[in-house]
């Protein structure tokens, strides 16, 4: 743990959609994290692993924020409950998927969050988006493997924080 667990901490979060109306999706998303700073743009993405399905659209979300992994976790899963987000089929499609990757610098093992995510490094539709927000945590990480078939779609869509629930 921190020496200051009540201080800002850098957190990153992915956001990830491959049912319906994916944009938006992803919008809905990035309104109920709390303390956004920047979004990275917007990639399509295949699917890795889990039944045939369409491609993603992926980015990831930066964060200053003191909320707790357990409160960032909460959040993520009431952006997916939001966006009717079916969880019966493990690695199946999903109209939003919300993943906490990092917070700050802190370590945590439990059944329920993993921190730092324990398959970010092996995923170029993290790593790629992450690099824009912040290359220095993904040196060494990106390869060229991991990141072919990482397609740009778009620029990061735009997020109204009072629209947030």
């Amino acid at each position: 743990m921190r020496a200051n667990p009540g201080a800002p901490r850098r957190a990153f979060v992915g956001l990830g959609s491959n049912l319906g109306d994916r944009w938006a999706y992803l919008t809905g998303g990035l309104a109920w994290l709390p303390d956004l700073v920047a979004t990275s743009p917007v990639y399509e993405t295949d699917p890795v692993g889990g039944p045939p399905q369409g491609p993603y659209l992926n980015m990831v979300a930066e964060l200053c924020t003191e909320a707790t992994p357990a409160q960032l976790l909460a959040a993520a899963r009431a952006a997916e409950s939001a966006a009717g987000r079916d969880r019966s089929e493990r690695w199946g499609p999903r109209t939003l998927d919300v993943d906490i990757l990092l917070v700050g610098d802190l370590r945590l093992s439990s059944p329920e969050l993993e921190v730092p995510h324990p398959r970010m490094w092996e995923r170029g539709f993290v790593l790629v988006p992450l690099a824009d927000l912040a290359p220095e945590l993904v040196a060494g990480h990106l390869t060229a493997d991991l990141g072919a078939g990482v397609e740009l779609f778009g620029q990061a869509p735009e997020v109204v924080p009072e629209g947030r629930p």
